[in-house]
């Protein structure tokens, strides 16, 4: 794997902004590797966000190299030896080597350390503990380039042991595995995970939120949330019963789905409430919660029915909660329908994105002699009704006749 990709790591290395951190950071009685997950996706050829880097020297020795370099010195978690490095647009988060001293399953009290190799076993999976230097050596302390290979996801030692130094690490295992993995979940970790399920309930829910999200927006999520429904482990995250069959629909087709909240919306709502639920078990940003709850609107006024919506039914939903969780709403009642119901299903979508705006307001109806105050809106529902049952005609004339005529029905 490593000589596959020695040019790739050579083209890495030399970066320019991450060479000249390199170079500040190495020499003098101290190193510093990049580690985790940016070596890990170099080597699968796969997408890298963040580069973080591992270092002997202290923090206060790498705010000082940082800035003689030009880097511009951020102390984000400096208790714990992270410091963000910034230049041209680019941060590097470096961390001094470490090794766990307590941990209470939530999180770890730690001192600063100068072993790599005890520094990366202290980490979660196999996968996330490959180190590579400056000279473009990629160092491998618990066989995490054989799992890479086999696209296997492992704990690091005694399985149990990991989780319970922190037991978001059962989110985690499941989450990488739905990124990385292929196959079911490795026996052992999964056997680990179902006996320290208990320890879910004392995490903080947004710390279970991040991760949440991240599953069901990766490659495996479907099966991977399978999984996790047999081993009794995502009904306690969702507080709910799933929709995997939906969920696994939305996500093979992709599309829509790539918004975590979507695919939130698709494993666990079916009404309002299950919206109200997420949002409190998972503590969801209120743009989450927002979209969340427009599509279970949109999926108790378009559901009980047989068959699809008329456009002009799904044109008064997404009146009322907007054209993209109309057409979220409908992709999940495509999900579980027949495939002919879900070719009509894409074409009413189709309809519903080519709709004309309306474009008479308040401003308009006052022109026409109605004094300001609620008959104006109730004026322009009027209309707008009137508007998508005609079929929603364009032009600034065409729909002033609609006004007009709702003001002798609101009179």
């Amino acid at each position: 794997m490593i000589a596959a990709h020695k040019r790739a790591i050579e083209i890495f290395l030399a970066e320019p902004v991450l060479a000249r951190l390199l170079v500040a950071l190495n020499g003098d009685g101290e190193e510093t590797r990049v580690v985790g997950g940016a070596v890990r996706n170099l080597l699968l050829d796969e997408v890298r966000s963040d580069v973080d880097l591992a270092t002997t020297a202290l923090p206060e020795e790498t705010i000082r190299r940082g800035k003689a370099a030009g880097f511009k010195a951020v102390p984000t978690g400096i208790e714990h030896g992270t410091v963000t490095l910034v230049s041209k647009g680019q941060s590097f988060e470096v961390t001094t080597l470490r090794r766990d001293v307590e941990t209470d399953g939530r999180r770890a009290k730690v001192v600063f350390g100068r072993d790599f190799a005890e520094d990366a076993l202290r980490r979660d999976f196999t996968i996330n503990a490959l180190g590579l230097s400056r000279d473009g050596e990629v160092h491998d302390y618990a066989k995490g380039l054989a799992d890479l290979g086999e696209r296997r996801v492992r704990f690091i030692g005694e399985a149990g042991q990991r989780i319970r130094e922190d037991y978001l690490r059962i989110l985690r295992f499941f989450r990488f595995h739905a990124q990385y993995g292929v196959g079911a979940p490795d026996s052992e970790g999964l056997s680990a995970c179902i006996a320290g399920r208990e320890g879910l309930a004392g995490l903080s829910r947004e710390r279970v939120r991040a991760e949440t999200m991240k599953l069901v927006v990766a490659p495996g999520a479907a099966v991977t949330l399978d999984a996790m429904m047999g081993a009794g482990l995502l009904m306690p995250v969702i507080g709910g019963v799933p929709q995997l069959s939906r969920f696994a629909a939305v996500a093979k087709e992709g599309g829509e789905g790539v918004y975590p909240a979507f695919r939130l919306a698709a494993l666990a709502v079916a009404a309002r409430e299950d919206g109200q639920r997420l949002r409190e078990r998972l503590r969801l940003s209120n743009d989450e919660f927002d979209r969340i709850e427009r599509i279970a609107l949109a999926l108790e006024r378009l559901g009980g029915r047989i068959g699809l919506p008329s456009i002009a039914e799904l044109r008064h939903v997404a009146l009322g909660v907007g054209n993209d969780a109309a057409a979220g709403a409908l992709v999940l009642l495509k999900a579980s329908a027949e495939e002919d119901v879900g070719r009509g299903a894409q074409a009413l979508i189709g309809e519903l994105a080519r709709t004309p705006p309306f474009m008479p307001t308040g401003k308009d109806v006052i022109g026409l002699g109605i004094p300001p105050g609620p008959q104006v809106g109730r004026v322009l529902e009027t209309a707008r009704h009137s508007w998508i049952e005609a079929g929603c005609p364009d032009g600034a004339e065409e729909q002033a006749v609609f006004v007009k005529a709702a003001l002798t029905v609101t009179s």
